[in-house]
């Protein structure tokens, strides 16, 4: 049986929970994890998005975690416009990468998409800009779309199963998680200054 590739993600942090039978890795905005073993991936969700994907046939999967400005084209003169735009394209890409390098194959991936509420109050909806962004980007790559749970205004709890993709997802009281809020905005601002570089298996509870 293969090893956990505990090099690439080594920063990652895993709990244990009796509720589930296997290791949890716990993602924060801007990280993502794969593993060739049956894993649970989790993360919390504002505007930002999570793509869930496996190739199902070798059972490699992964999710990440990110959050994308708009695109360049669609600037409209405020903070969201810049080189960063270019974050989102990384966090797939680097997601797909390994994947593919631990045996996936392109044209068996399946996708899921999760996030992007409306959890800033004002005029700009940033998870409407990421869902029309990463919507745009999987069809710009030839990918289709298994499965999505994206907009609305709450944020959402993630639980991904890597063997089989199977989700857990819960949405969170807005008012109860200004945490998330002020999370994500702290992210925000640190990706702005940086370089660029048929039974559903969806389940609510």
């Amino acid at each position: 049986m293969p090893a956990i590739d505990t090099d690439t993600f080594s920063h990652i942090r895993r709990m244990h929970d009796r509720r589930f039978p296997h290791e949890i890795a716990c993602i924060l905005p801007g990280e993502f994890f794969v593993s060739r073993e049956s894993m649970v991936v989790y993360t919390v969700l504002g505007s930002c998005i999570s793509a869930c994907i496996r190739d199902p046939i070798v059972g490699v999967g992964g999710m990440n975690h990110f959050m994308l400005p708009a695109p360049k084209e669609h600037q409209s003169g405020d903070s969201w416009g810049g080189e960063s735009t270019r974050y989102g394209s990384f966090a797939m890409e680097q997601l797909i990468n390994e994947i593919l390098k631990r045996g996936g194959v392109k044209h068996r991936l399946e996708i899921k998409l999760f996030g992007a509420g409306r959890i800033y109050e004002g005029n700009i909806d940033v998870g409407a800009r990421n869902t029309e962004w990463v919507l745009q980007f999987l069809k710009t790559e030839g990918y289709a779309i298994a499965k999505s749970d994206l907009g609305d205004v709450y944020p959402r709890k993630v639980y991904y199963f890597t063997d089989s993709g199977r989700v857990l997802m819960k949405k969170i009281e807005r008012v109860k998680n200004r945490t998330i809020y002020e999370r994500e905005s702290a992210y925000q601002h640190r990706i702005a200054e940086e370089p660029t570089t048929q039974q559903s298996d969806i389940t609510l509870f």
